[in-house]
């Protein structure tokens, strides 16, 4: 079988500084996405989802008393239709009164 020295005895080994010098630009590339890049683009995400759920209670909020002034005018028109049924009400019976008041002698 092939038989090889292991790497840390080999006499001459030395640590490439080129892949030193990769490995640290690296990682320094890797921090700078992940801080200057990732952080503030993670924050201004939570940010915006935070005022979405705000527009979104604000909009129920605003569904809710569109709901609440339709009941009303619905309300007050059933409440306009009855007084004018009224008033014609009692103005027959006014003038039922007149006529029997006119017959008493």
């Amino acid at each position: 079988m092939l038989e090889s020295e292991p790497v840390a005895d080999r006499p001459g080994t030395r640590v490439s500084w080129m892949l030193v010098a990769a490995s640290l630009l690296f990682a320094a590339l890797l921090l700078y996405v992940l801080f200057v890049g990732y952080l503030p683009t993670k924050q201004r995400v939570l940010g915006l989802e935070r005022e979405l759920r705000e527009l979104y209670v604000r909009e129920a909020e605003l569904q809710t008393r569109l709901q609440q002034q339709a009941l009303r005018e619905r309300q007050l028109a059933a409440l306009s239709a009855e007084r004018d049924a009224l008033i014609k009400r009692l103005e027959a019976l006014e003038r039922e009164l007149a006529a029997a008041r006119r017959r008493r002698p």
